[in-house]
């Protein structure tokens, strides 16, 4: 008989290959491209801000994390297809920040077109929103449900708890995903880690490093192979991400 720990690491395994493919199929493992040479086209700089912005509208709902890292996702992908002007960039911004809310949170926890319009402050109606939101979902072929940032972050924190004496504590666990939360305000990291597999593992590993926890360069290592991430790609990204998070 399978020990437990054998069975949740298969387990485990199990989601990372099914994130893989997910990631590869929802072409997540291209550049991140934010056109910045056309005129009046929206810069990686308003990217970042409206991303910000994002933030802030998670915490003043009090959504998941799993809310914002999905809308950024949805956003960075829409913008990566669509020419569009920085004046409709908060329209943008907030209705796929609904489209998240209403795939991640619960029922009652999503508010009516109408309150987000008002307490958001977009600047725009509930019925440009809606508009803007058919747009989104149509460019994106009506799949949202993509593996995210988060996503790959959680698989890697269990499989580091699964190898282990001792789990993340709570506050452990927090503080990774804060700083992943973190990250994703900055385009240009998003684009320096390629796919989100490598950015959830350049912070989890700067974090494991920080703390002085054993091995954990070998944990890296091995969560690497596992995830078939480019060590170069691993070590840039590492880089860029404690050079953002030390400013």
């Amino acid at each position: 008989v399978a020990m437990p720990g054998v069975l949740g690491a298969q387990r485990l395994m199990d989601l990372l290959d099914d994130a893989l493919a997910k990631e590869t199929k929802a072409g997540l493992n291209r550049l991140l491209q934010i056109p910045s040479n056309q005129d009046e086209a929206i810069s990686p700089a308003q990217r970042d801000e409206v991303v910000r912005w994002l933030a802030q509208l998670n915490g003043t709902f009090r959504f998941y994390p799993e809310t914002l890292a999905l809308a950024v996702s949805t956003l960075d992908r829409f913008l990566s297809i669509v020419k569009a002007r920085p004046k409709y960039l908060r329209c943008m911004a907030v209705s796929c920040f609904f489209l998240a809310a209403k795939l991640s949170e619960e029922p009652e926890a999503v508010p009516m077109v109408k309150d987000l319009a008002r307490e958001s402050e977009c600047g725009c109606s509930p019925r440009e929103i809606l508009r803007m939101e058919r747009l989104v979902l149509d460019k994106l072929g009506w799949d949202l449900r993509v593996v995210t940032a988060l996503d790959f972050l959680h698989i890697f924190q269990a499989l580091v708890c699964c190898g282990r004496e001792h789990s993340l504590s709570a506050h452990e666990l927090s503080r990774l995903t804060n700083l992943l939360c973190r990250c994703l305000t900055c385009g240009h990291l998003l684009a320096t880690a390629r796919r989100p597999a490598t950015l959830a593992l350049a912070v989890l590993s700067l974090e494991l490093q920080r703390s002085g926890s054993p091995g954990w360069l070998a944990i890296t290592a091995q969560i690497q192979r596992k995830a078939e991430i480019e060590v170069q790609d691993l070590v840039q990204c590492g880089e860029e991400v404690h050079r953002f998070l030390s400013t």
